[in-house]
């Protein structure tokens, strides 16, 4: 049986979707129910027929932060784990939060799975837990983190994380570690880099400079099917397709959808004053920030990554950017037609 975590979020979703086109005993976690409906929602860009496929997936609740839901998760008979859940912020206040999630969590889930003898687990990180670059070189697998004070929450949370899947491998189990860049994907508008879609919908004027490894989310769910499947283990892949500006993607979603692209440039003076002032705003309204520190640091960072060893080691080809952005603005398209 093979065992999802973080099933109702961007990967998870598009993970299912492609594990039970071809496994029939399939085990999903999730917190609250109505989550499920998003699920569906993104095995509907894959087609109509989605009951069928969907009734493989045998959903329980429960929280990797939770040790007696997870020993009920765990008295199924799993084999595989594919551990995506996660929480993603750049706000300073959910670190705790996310140290508890990233870090406690996959804890849990790989304390679990030495227990219970699990023939292979395979986690979801960042390249944001991969070091910076030296000497202006494309950043691969090798780069040796280095927390020098400029690491943000989410960045230390996906590092200390990884750190205890290799204390896993360690131990015992086999283990495999993807990094994704900044993944494109169907499904989520309102979250992540599904706004990037809705705010070009609604003629978003602003770029900065900006590059950073972009990625499909197709691509992303191959690539780790393909590890769990193969014999490698106790080895990381950078999966990155394109290394691109801000501006780029922007400007290539605004010609998928006749929309004027990005043309203001925000620079970074103006990134500075504004997370200060809005860190003043929400300190005096309670709302979540707009823009925070290290998301306003993180827009005009130009970083460079390499995807060659997964490349090379299973022959894996990555979608064009371009075209990965032309099939995600038709099922954005198709979203806005089909609630309109």
């Amino acid at each position: 049986m093979i065992l999802v975590t973080g099933g109702t979020g961007l990967v998870g979703s598009h993970l299912l979707y492609h594990l039970a086109l071809s496994n029939d005993s399939i085990l999903a976690i999730y917190r609250r129910k109505e989550k499920l409906e998003s699920v569906k929602k993104v095995f509907l860009y894959y087609g109509n027929n989605i009951d069928e496929i969907f009734h493989k997936i045998q959903w329980i609740k429960a929280d990797i932060t939770d040790i007696p839901s997870l020993s009920r998760v765990f008295s199924y008979p799993v084999t595989k784990v594919y551990h995506c859940a996660a929480l993603v912020s750049f706000d300073p206040s959910d670190y705790k939060k996310m140290r508890d999630i990233n870090i406690n969590g996959t804890a849990n889930m790989i304390n679990f799975s030495i227990d219970f003898e699990i023939e292979k687990f395979c986690f979801v990180s960042s390249i944001a837990a991969i070091g910076d670059s030296l000497n202006e070189k494309y950043i691969n697998e090798d780069n040796e983190w280095s927390d020098d004070g400029s690491q943000h929450g989410y960045a230390i949370s996906k590092y200390g994380a990884e750190m205890e899947v290799w204390r896993g491998s360690q131990e015992g189990l086999d283990v495999v570690i993807v990094n994704p860049g900044v993944i494109l994907g169907s499904g989520f508008w309102n979250e992540g880099s599904g706004l990037l879609f809705k705010r070009v919908d609604n003629n978003f004027k602003f770029y900065t400079n900006g590059i950073t490894g972009f990625v499909c989310v197709k691509d992303v769910v191959r690539a780790m099917i393909s590890l769990v499947e193969s014999s490698i283990d106790n080895e990381r892949f950078i999966l990155v397709s394109e290394n691109k500006s801000f501006k780029e993607i922007l400007t290539m979603i605004a010609k998928e959808f006749d929309k004027k692209a990005p043309n203001v440039k925000i620079g970074k003076f103006f990134t500075e004053f504004f997370w200060r002032i809005d860190w003043v705003i929400t300190k005096l309204s309670g709302k979540k920030p707009l823009l925070t520190k290290n998301s306003a640091r993180s827009s005009h960072s130009q970083s460079f990554y390499t995807s060659e060893k997964i490349k090379q080691i299973i022959s894996h080809e990555f979608t064009p950017i371009a075209k990965s952005i032309a099939l995600i603005c038709q099922d954005y398209k198709l979203k806005k037609m089909n609630r309109q």
